[in-house]
């Protein structure tokens, strides 16, 4: 690949994992060549900049935009939006991820989750849930990489684990008590913490799923990750209903999903989760285990899809 090839393509990438996957999901599904473009936000970034700038930006960071521009550049958050904006005023093609508070009409597409109401408008893309990386591909390589899985006795559930976005962690009760109601049902149990889920919330589960066969990831201890293959080898998901990104995930398998709520989430979470039950795509956790058959969701794909049609056409 030359770099030339490369700065076709720019992805602005939020040092958020969960943000910057939004971005990068739809930049792979393309097919293409394309340059990451790291974003550290510096002090100014805390404001509501609703402009065309880098100012958010550090120093270190502005340096990484220099001529020549890209064609398209893929961004999501809303601290990047007006860094795709700043592109935009020199000629770049955007497409960007979450509704900005600003300056709608200015991006070359905006993707935007249907539970945010986005307004209809030929540059909006509403979609279910978010953009995210697990893609077809990616979770039948994590079925081979992780076929130690398939030794498991099912129904194997997959149990993903969130926490308060601006708390420390989960309570451990909750996470056991998530645990122990999908103990009740599962023959086995794969499950995972999240970088906001906690050290005494996987501890908690650790010991409600004691009884039976179980594999937990312990975020806080890292090493290598299990989540892709954990989805690829999931008879059911139960996903805690915090993690927009998690959801979005779990509703790219063919396995029955359900959200788990943990309690504290505002009017945003739990719209989306009455879109995604209105789309018959997931079930609460109280209907679990009566299984019901869907379809994986790829609107991921979708949005790469639009993006060639619209901006690499010819």
């Amino acid at each position: 690949m030359t770099e030339a090839a490369a700065g076709r393509i720019w992805v602005l990438a939020d040092p958020r994992a969960g943000t910057a996957a939004q971005a990068l999901g739809i930049a792979e599904r393309l097919g293409r060549p394309f340059r990451i473009v790291p974003l550290e936000w510096g002090p100014m970034a805390r404001l509501p900049l609703r402009w065309a700038t880098l100012a958010g930006l550090t120093q270190s960071a502005r340096r990484e935009f220099a001529e020549p521009w890209p064609d398209i550049a893929i961004s999501a958050g809303r601290r990047s939006a007006s860094v795709a904006l700043w592109l935009a005023r020199r000629g770049v093609r955007t497409v960007h991820c979450m509704r900005p508070r600003f300056g709608q009409d200015r991006f070359g597409l905006l993707v935007v989750g249907r539970h945010d109401s986005p307004p209809e408008a030929p540059n909006i893309l509403p979609i279910l849930g978010a953009a995210h990386r697990m893609s077809p591909a990616r979770l039948a390589a994590a079925r081979e990489e992780w076929g130690m899985f398939g030794a498991f006795p099912g129904p194997r559930v997959a149990l993903l684990l969130g926490g308060p976005p601006r708390a420390q962690g989960m309570a451990p009760e909750t996470a056991a008590s998530i645990a122990r109601h999908v103990a009740g049902f599962a023959g086995s149990v794969l499950a995972t913490g999240s970088r906001r889920t906690g050290r005494p919330a996987e501890s908690a589960v650790a010991e409600a799923l004691a009884p039976l066969p179980h594999h937990l990831h312990r975020w806080v201890e890292g090493g290598r990750n299990p989540y892709a293959g954990m989805l690829a080898w999931a008879d059911a998901v139960v996903v805690t209903g915090d993690s927009v990104s998690m959801i979005s995930e779990a509703l790219a398998t063919r396995a029955p999903v359900f959200i788990a709520d943990p309690g504290g989430l505002g009017e945003r979470h739990h719209r989306l989760h009455e879109s995604i039950y209105a789309a018959r795509q997931a079930r609460p956790l109280d209907d679990a285990p009566t299984p019901f058959a869907r379809e994986p969701l790829d609107e991921t794909g979708r949005v790469a899809f639009e993006v060639a049609e619209r901006m690499l056409a010819g």
